[in-house]
């Protein structure tokens, strides 16, 4: 891929840059989720489960320190909840929330997980316990059928067979992936994410609304919620 079209495609995926469509994308997205809570009309504070969440993201939203939202963070990674007040982190895997009671949050929320969630089987059980655990849910995740793949941003990147994805995963810095050489952690990175199209999503969330976030008039990604 050419140096100038490969700078482009990071400046615009990058969140740190302010006019980056990533960016925009993101202040849209917080805008959309706020006038969401509110058009719930449940008292305050709200509850919020949000699975695989990250402090970096929630700092930038508007929601830190603001008394009618609770959240509640899962990831395996350690967050930075220093000045966060309304945040509690749990260490966790989201593929096990078995222990959390049935509409337990008044919403679960995800930004760009599902997909990472990388078999039929996992992902159904996700949504499963996405919808007993909340009373809503507001989930995101990238469209399949945009041309430009997100993580690696590699055009067409999801279309192409697993053993020539990892090929190019082992020879190339890929989006935010660094080349892996190794032949099993090139073909363990290749296979990790399972993006959804609409129908897919669709059956995931039988009961939900679906939103388009666009891109030059093409569905870049869903926000399907409840």
């Amino acid at each position: 891929m050419p140096e100038k079209i490969k700078s482009y495609l990071l400046y615009n995926a990058n969140q740190n840059n302010e006019n980056s469509v990533s960016e925009r994308s993101r202040k849209k997205r917080s805008d959309f989720f706020r006038e969401f809570c509110i058009k719930l009309n449940m008292p305050f504070p709200l509850s919020i489960l949000d699975l695989g969440g990250s402090d970096y993201h929630w700092r930038r939203s508007g929601f830190v320190n603001n008394k009618d939202f609770q959240i509640t963070m899962v990831n395996t990674e350690d967050q930075d909840l220093s000045g966060m007040d309304n945040f509690i982190y749990l260490k966790k895997d989201v593929t096990d929330l078995g222990n959390f009671s049935d509409e337990e949050f008044d919403i679960v929320y995800s930004n760009s997980l599902i997909e990472h969630i990388n078999t039929e089987d996992l992902q159904f059980k996700l949504a499963e316990d996405i919808r007993r655990i909340g009373k809503h849910y507001f989930i995101q995740t990238p469209n399949y059928y945009f041309p430009l793949e997100p993580h690696f941003l590699f055009p067409f990147f999801q279309y192409l067979p697993v053993n020539v994805r990892a090929g190019l995963v082992k020879n190339f810095d890929l989006g935010w992936y660094d080349k892996q050489p190794d032949k099993e952690k090139a073909l363990e990175l290749a296979s990790s994410i399972k993006l959804l199209s609409q129908k897919e999503l669709k059956k995931l969330f039988p009961d939900g609304n679906i939103y388009h976030e666009k891109y030059l008039f093409l569905n870049k990604s869903f926000i399907i919620y409840k």
